[in-house]
């Protein structure tokens, strides 16, 4: 783990003696990469999501040799303080530049809509940043999602934890909370149209003018984000031709699809960063 003021991430290098020519790992697939740029992955945890679950994901590209950034966002600037994302987003960026990753090709791959949040602010600090970095794609693994109350309850349950007696009426009391923030937000937003801040990742996102490769990786049974809210998304950006794959299971739960089916999943995360790698963007 490392800091930089006050952003905790964890990076991981490969091996110096990893070999890019043969299978490393138990999946065949294998990266076709230039050693003095090799790709990284930025990994953008859920809401309230433990980095021993998230490293669960960067494992599978360290083991392909590739080079990991993980970082989840605190819970508060999900919910009550989300102006600070923006601040989040320029660290980012300035950890990227400061680590001389501005010629690497770089993937984000976001969790829910919290990591969607997160590239959200990262996406809007890379049009200030000082050195353009090489995005080449983003995941989108269950999300993103329209707000919704009953969505917002249930991630905050999941968050709180405990007893029904003490996690339903804190879940409430939150939820309401957070329910005055986004009025408040829709209301800021209407008398002030020129606004650059906007914390409904799915509405922002939609009308990104990055024109990167993204992957959607969501199920049919998602509780929290409707599987019919991404495909109106990836659909949307199709329409604006930007290169769209999906990949939708029937009964894996939500930010579980790689516990539930590896295999498919981690080919098809390969695959689309392989895509991603060569330009084969079709």
């Amino acid at each position: 783990m490392a800091e930089l003021d006050n952003l905790e991430y964890y990076i991981k290098f490969p091996n110096p003696n990893f070999n890019y020519n043969q299978n490393n790992s138990d999946n065949d697939f294998v990266f076709v990469v230039n050693e003095d740029k090799i790709p990284v992955i930025l990994l953008f945890g859920w809401a309230g999501c433990q980095d021993k679950y998230l490293s669960k994901y960067s494992q599978m590209y360290e083991e392909k040799g590739l080079i990991t950034l993980r970082y989840t966002a605190p819970v508060k600037c999900f919910f009550w303080k989300r102006y600070q994302m923006i601040s989040i987003g320029q660290k980012l960026v300035k950890l990227l530049i400061d680590l001389n990753f501005e010629t690497h090709p770089i993937i984000v791959h976001c969790f829910s809509n919290g990591g969607a949040f997160l590239y959200q602010n990262f996406s809007l600090a890379l049009e200030k940043s000082p050195k353009p970095l090489q995005i080449k794609g983003v995941i989108f693994d269950s999300a993103p999602g329209k707000r919704r109350i009953l969505s917002l309850y249930k991630a905050i349950s999941a968050i709180l934890g405990g007893s029904f007696w003490y996690n339903f009426p804190m879940s409430i009391l939150v939820t309401m909370l957070c329910s005055m923030i986004w009025i408040y937000e829709i209301v800021s937003s209407a008398l002030k149209p020129g606004a650059t801040f906007q914390s409904d990742p799915m509405e922002k996102l939609k009308k990104e003018e990055n024109q990167w490769p993204q992957h959607f990786i969501y199920s049919k049974t998602d509780d929290l984000i409707p599987y019919h809210d991404v495909e109106h998304f990836a659909d949307h950006r199709s329409k604006l031709g930007i290169s769209i794959t999906k990949l939708c299971f029937d009964d894996s739960p939500h930010v579980k699809h790689y516990s539930h089916n590896k295999e498919t999943y981690v080919n098809s995360v390969c695959n689309f960063i392989n895509k991603c790698l060569n330009g084969k963007n079709e």
